[in-house]
């Protein structure tokens, strides 16, 4: 098939061929969504470059690709959570059969670079490439991207932060090609950083508290904070800060006759539509519904 027409975007796809395209930054990450018909793409290429590198995670199965270099080429198969290594520092060829629909990671050479501050035990300076491998712990993550791709606007900030430290972190510890140099230890947080950090979560200010802000508050890198409030809780901030919420909702649902919306804003979530899933997650039941069967 001919190489397509029209105008090429960032990572080599003929733009005006693709059915879908989605975009987000994620603090030193960004996300992509990439869909294409069966007989929407056939030739992508991009230039060398210091972007870094990207890593594809297929989200549906029956797409191939024929890698070009010089005179040799390679023939993969990727299935359903199959995934990709690259280096934009090396130029790319592929000839694309059968549709795909991938979720994209730009992982930026300074997004390594400050890895290597943050740890204590490697210093990587390049990430093991390949193509059609499988990693169910990457291919989750993504999963959990897509919808974030499809309504950002809904997206929690400090989830997605969250969710692109631990992206970042899978990627740096699984494909990050270093030597070990002295043995990282990790412990967790000090009684008086696992208040502060509680107290910065918790704080409903014009612009929440940020995982980078709570770390740098404890004087710990990010995955150090992540990993350490682990530790100390049993769980993430995310999920710790949405249980003190819901914790909240439930004593203002039980005490008081605050209307759902309010209860919504005083607990710290976006809206009362926003206030209602989450709650049922954690509860079972609707709002309403557990504050009839509470005054029973």
């Amino acid at each position: 098939m001919a190489r397509p027409a029209g105008r090429a975007d960032s990572l080599g796809c003929s733009a005006d061929r693709l059915h879908g395209s989605q975009e987000l930054s994620a603090g030193d990450l960004v996300f992509y969504r990439k869909q294409a018909g069966e007989a929407a793409i056939s030739h992508v290429e991009t230039p060398a470059s210091g972007r870094g590198f990207l890593v594809g995670v297929s989200m549906k199965e029956g797409h191939r690709r024929r890698l070009l270099k010089g005179a040799r080429s390679s023939l993969h198969d990727f299935d359903n959570n199959a995934i990709y290594v690259r280096d934009f520092a090396e130029d790319y060829r592929a000839d694309l059969h059968g549709s795909f629909d991938f979720l994209l990671i730009e992982v930026p050479r300074i997004f390594v670079a400050r890895m290597n501050d943050e740890r204590s035990g490697r210093e990587v300076r390049d990430m093991a490439c390949g193509a059609g491998l499988h990693d169910p712990i990457l291919a989750h993550l993504a999963q959990a991207v897509a919808p974030v791709l499809e309504q950002p606007q809904l997206a929690s900030p400090l989830f997605l932060e969250q969710l692109g430290i631990a992206i970042g972190t899978r990627l740096y510890e699984h494909y990050g090609q270093a030597v070990p140099e002295r043995q990282a230890r990790r412990t967790g947080l000090s009684k008086g950083h696992e208040v502060l950090a509680k107290d910065m979560l918790l704080s409903q200010g014009d612009e929440p508290a940020t995982i980078a802000d709570i770390a740098k508050a404890c004087r710990v890198s990010r995955s150090y904070f992540m990993q350490a409030f682990r530790e100390s809780t049993g769980t993430t901030p995310h999920q710790w800060l949405i249980k003190q919420r819901v914790a909240q909702a439930c004593r203002l649902l039980r005490e008081t006759g605050l209307p759902l919306a309010d209860i919504a804003a005083d607990c710290g979530f976006s809206d009362q539509s926003h206030f209602g899933r989450v709650f049922a997650r954690a509860e079972g039941m609707a709002p309403g519904k557990w504050r009839r069967h509470a005054h029973r």
